[in-house]
């Protein structure tokens, strides 16, 4: 198979242009282009609180600031809504990282000496 060298002259189709047709005359000669894989978003997992009758409200609060960034107020309603309807949102995240919070929570909760369970589920 013979090869042309490369010339800065040269002009789409004379030598490897990207549409396969071959180059210069000489038919079933092209580039080979790599076909990209495409990239699948993340599952994302939502990270919860259950209520329960012996955790602290204020404790609740500070898991919900430590661990999820939120400020005093938005910790305030997570908290309010988990202790009303039984189960809140802390947050949405990938497997890893939500895995992560919730393994956080509950140790910091057994080192408090606090029943309070966190638990995650894909959205």
């Amino acid at each position: 198979m013979e090869r042309k060298t490369t010339h800065p002259r040269l002009t789409a189709g004379e030598d490897g242009d990207d549409n396969g047709g071959g180059g210069a005359g000489r038919p079933g000669v092209g580039t080979v282009v790599k076909a990209k894989p495409k990239t699948k978003k993340p599952s994302m997992y939502r990270v919860l609180l259950l209520n329960d009758d012996y955790t602290p409200m204020e404790f609740v609060v500070h898991v919900l600031e430590r661990f999820f960034n939120k400020s005093r107020e938005a910790a305030t309603e997570i908290m309010l809504h988990v202790h009303h309807r039984g189960v809140g949102v802390c947050g949405i995240y990938t497997y890893e990282i939500a895995e992560t919070k919730v393994s956080q929570v509950i140790d910091f909760a057994r080192r408090h000496q606090h029943p309070l369970q966190c638990t995650m589920e894909k959205e």
